[in-house]
């Protein structure tokens, strides 16, 4: 694989990912959750959790900049040899279930506002997903320079409508209203601390994808610098676009009318200027997230490609493209995957199980697995977070309870995913006289 992605393709791609559908439809649900204007602390929350995290990735994207991301972390971290097969190949065995998850969110989102321009039977809007994600596995069809271009142009489209709907609030005359009342009704007490846990569970989904990046460690130029640069960046540019976006809406539709919308951009848009221009965000906001569909795939693409070559995994996922250099079977089994989740499940759903699956094996596993390189001081860490180890703590008890609050049932699940995951590994280990069965 070639390095041919510089900063400003990286920060694209992650920013891409991270907007999608995302916000446009968690922001009528995160408000209701709160039931009141201090619905801004749940995003600013989803922002220190993302920022927080960035720095573990950094240390380990910068020391490891290869294909697979978390594959390759968790490999090194828990022994090449020894308990890092075992964590690697459940961050595979997951990413197979859940990377299609994601892919079949933005799609099924993709499909919701599309309905806003062409009310649809359950039937179509069906149809229509899954045709999203046929066509996002058509254009990822080639080489990473062109994909790299495709991304930019996607990004162009993805600042574009953040900027009109956040221009659009400043023009109303409003804007600042939504933070001067943020503390009206506001009680610090059980209630409030239990409504910003559920709600950030739908803010933090909004900010997934700041690490996609390190999925692509192997396509990045000067990875030791860019690869922490473009999460950063990232992130603080899409935490100051989510939180003007959330005023900016605020300040012309009143919070306890916002929450009872499907379509609220487009209302907004709507009261604003009239229907026409509503459509044209709408527009916009499907292009958002066809961007977050292509970016998506694009890294989790890498994951079982990765896997493989190191013969963790199928060997069949190890080929890549003979002249094209991408990862094609990759490519091909996770749309298939997302294409038949597209079809059978509903949007609320899949954001909680998403984030069920991942936290435990990849965000709270990985954290521990920097510990334990760290004191093992074996490793070159090119990019070292300021008080150490403090932030990887922080990062630790927050998603521990992000965890907790997507509910019994999802965390039952994503138990159940990791259980099944060990007994194929260790079914697989005791055969091929792996670890831990190996003499």
């Amino acid at each position: 694989m070639q390095r041919h992605l510089g900063l400003a393709q990286a920060t694209a791609i992650n920013m891409i990912d991270m907007v999608g559908i995302g916000p446009f439809i968690t922001l009528p649900m995160v408000i209701g959750l709160m039931n009141g204007p201090y619905f801004l602390y749940a995003w600013l929350l989803g922002a220190v959790l993302s920022f927080v995290d960035a720095m573990v990735w950094s240390e380990l994207g910068a020391a490891y900049p290869a294909a697979g991301g978390s594959y390759r972390f968790l490999k090194e971290a828990y022994g090449r040899n020894d308990a890092g097969k075992y964590m690697s190949f459940l961050f595979v065995w997951q990413t197979m279930i859940q990377a299609p998850l994601v892919i079949a969110s933005a799609a099924i989102g993709f499909a919701a506002y599309f309905s806003y321009l062409v009310p649809m039977a359950p039937l179509y809007t069906k149809m229509v997903s899954g045709s999203v994600v046929i066509l996002i596995v058509v254009l990822l069809y080639r080489n990473i320079q062109t994909i790299g271009k495709i991304s930019v142009l996607l990004w162009i489209g993805v600042l574009i409508t953040m900027f009109w709907i956040i221009g659009g609030g400043i023009a109303h005359g409003n804007f600042t209203a939504p933070i001067r009342h943020i503390n009206d009704g506001l009680t610090l007490n059980y209630a409030l601390v239990t409504a910003v846990g559920y709600a950030s569970v739908k803010t933090i989904y909004s900010y997934l994808g700041y690490y996609n990046v390190c999925h692509l460690g192997a396509e990045i130029k000067n990875p030791e610098r860019n690869i922490p640069r473009s999460m950063f960046l990232s992130i603080a540019g899409i935490a100051i676009l989510y939180l003007s976006m959330n005023v900016s809406v605020a300040s012309v539709i009143p919070w306890q009318e916002a929450k009872e919308s499907q379509y609220v951009l487009s209302l907004f848009m709507q009261r604003l200027a009239g229907d026409a221009a509503a459509a044209v965000l709408t527009c916009l906001i499907l292009w958002v997230a066809f961007a977050s569909v292509f970016s998506a795939t694009l890294g989790y693409s890498r994951i079982p490609y990765a896997a493989a070559k190191d013969g963790a995994f199928l060997p069949v996922f190890a080929r890549l493209h003979p002249t094209r250099h991408f990862p094609y079977v990759s490519l091909l089994a996770l749309g298939s995957v997302a294409f038949v989740f597209s079809l059978l499940f509903k949007l609320k759903d899949v954001i909680s199980a998403i984030l069920a699956m991942r936290i435990m094996i990849q965000f709270i596993g990985q954290a521990i697995g920097l510990l334990l390189l760290r004191r093992r001081k074996e490793t070159a860490f090119p990019y070292k977070m300021p008080f150490f180890p403090i932030p990887v703590y922080l990062a630790i008890v927050l998603w521990i309870g992000v965890l907790l609050s997507t509910g019994t049932r999802m965390v039952l699940s994503g138990l159940a995913v990791a259980a099944l995951g060990t007994i194929i590994y260790m079914v697989k280990a005791q055969k091929s006289k792996d670890w831990p069965f190996r003499p």
